[in-house]
């Protein structure tokens, strides 16, 4: 059962003007909290009061999220923990060569994609002496195609020590190392 006090409190309406100023907020983004459920429209242009500011408070701290008084020490300890253990777990990676930086793959693709360039470039020159007697169709073919997958699988030639050499963080560890 209500208390007299309890009632009038629940009756009591504040005009949008009002609202506004006891909450210093413009009257527009009244109307948007209203449409959003946060205060409690009792008639038009009217807000039942106790109930509209309470929901209020409780949107505001909810919208502020956690204060540094409610972060957990070691819940944050954790994270921070587990970053370190990351980092070192890459770190370890790359120095072992099963990862490479994107700076040395940058580096040792640019220089095998030159080099492949160079060599597809230089093949007019290198073929047009062979390929000038040559009369006959098939034999032009296999000259050309023969020089095509030479300069191919050239490129295709995966060498790790190209990436161990420009990386200063590659350690080279023995096979017993290895073996964990």
């Amino acid at each position: 059962m209500k208390r007299n006090g309890e009632d009038r409190q629940s009756e009591m309406a504040f005009s949008t003007q009002e609202m506004a100023e006891l909450l210093e907020l413009s009257p527009r983004r009244i109307q948007q909290l209203a449409k959003e459920g946060i205060l409690i429209s009792h008639s038009r242009g009217k807000y039942v009061a106790v109930e509209s500011i309470r929901n209020f408070i409780r949107y505001s701290v909810e919208k502020e999220g956690p204060s540094d008084e409610d972060v957990d020490y070691w819940n944050e300890k954790a994270l921070h923990e587990r970053a370190k253990r990351q980092k070192t777990e890459l770190a370890l990676a790359v120095m072992k060569g099963e990862m490479h930086r994107s700076e040395d793959v940058k580096m040792v693709m640019n220089d095998m994609l030159a080099a492949f360039r160079s060599r597809i470039l230089a093949m007019p020159s290198k073929l047009a002496p062979q390929l000038l007697n040559m009369s006959e169709m098939p034999v032009v073919l296999e000259t050309l195609t023969k020089e095509a997958y030479e300069a191919l699988t050239e490129l295709s030639e995966y060498d790790p020590q190209k990436f161990y050499a420009v990386s200063e963080e590659y350690v080279e560890l023995s096979e017993d190392d290895n073996s964990s």
